[in-house]
């Protein structure tokens, strides 16, 4: 077996490759948004602190 046939997958390719990437999105956005929703809830707790310690 060689790239060529590996890549090509027996004209299942598309179907492969696109799932493949589905795949490595999903994963990526399931990382990316917690830690987008943890910077957020954080920068809001600082500024909860800041007007709370206000005189």
């Amino acid at each position: 077996m060689n790239f060529q046939e590996f890549f090509h997958m027996g004209g299942y390719a598309v179907y492969v490759w696109t799932s493949y990437g589905l795949c490595f999105a999903v994963l990526v956005f399931n990382l990316i948004t917690p830690l987008r929703r943890k910077n957020e809830m954080l920068k809001s707790l600082r500024r909860q602190l800041k007007q709370e310690s206000r005189p």
